[in-house]
């Protein structure tokens, strides 16, 4: 065999041989963007599953407030006692206990108002300060034929590095979920046929 012959055979070889390693190169370059934005897109959808059973919760804990069973939340001796804020909690919370991991702590943060005048009175301002949000207190939740707004708040921590710029809205980590119900409490005082 000749040397140039030789030179050609070798140089077939590594021409050949050049693009066995393409592929991992090329996925090493695009995988990182891929499971970012795969991760992002699981935790957006989780995010929007734990929006949706806070929503969900809300409202099934805010009937209470509606039908009037809070007047009348437990009995002590056979004597009705009103529902406290700590009952009201734990009733959310058993509704979303499995989603929102610190539910009994103060991600978690709602309050009950009660507006006599009406609709045009109540107020849905946004609960931020600074940015943060703070200890809510207000529950109140009003007599037959008010309006009531309740509303509830968690602070979701956004796990997805890279994308917190994206999912965050509360500070540089977390995720405000917001959930509110407002309706007139029904007329469970009363045997007339509705609110004046």
């Amino acid at each position: 065999m000749t040397l140039a012959a030789c030179f050609r055979r070798l140089r077939r070889r590594l021409k050949a041989d050049g693009i066995k390693g393409s592929a991992a190169i090329e996925f090493a370059m695009v995988a990182p963007v891929f499971f970012v934005l795969l991760m992002g897109t699981i935790e957006a959808g989780v995010i929007f599953f734990a929006q949706s059973a806070l929503q969900n919760a809300l409202n099934d804990t805010a009937r209470l407030v509606r039908t009037g069973q809070t007047g009348c939340y437990t009995t002590s001796g056979g004597n009705c006692v009103a529902m406290t804020q700590a009952q009201f909690r734990t009733r959310l919370c058993s509704e979303v206990s499995l989603l929102l991991s610190d539910c009994n702590g103060a991600s978690l943060q709602f309050d009950v108002q009660a507006y006599p005048s009406g609709f045009s009175t109540a107020s849905n301002s946004s609960p931020l300060v600074g940015g943060t949000l703070p200890t809510l207190t207000a529950f109140n939740v009003g007599n037959a034929c008010d309006v009531v707004l309740a509303r509830a708040f968690y602070t979701w921590p956004v796990f997805t590095p890279g994308l917190r710029y994206f999912l965050a809205n509360v500070g540089s980590s977390y995720h405000l979920l917001a959930s509110a119900a407002a309706f007139r409490n029904e007329p469970y005082t009363t045997t007339s046929g509705g609110c004046s």
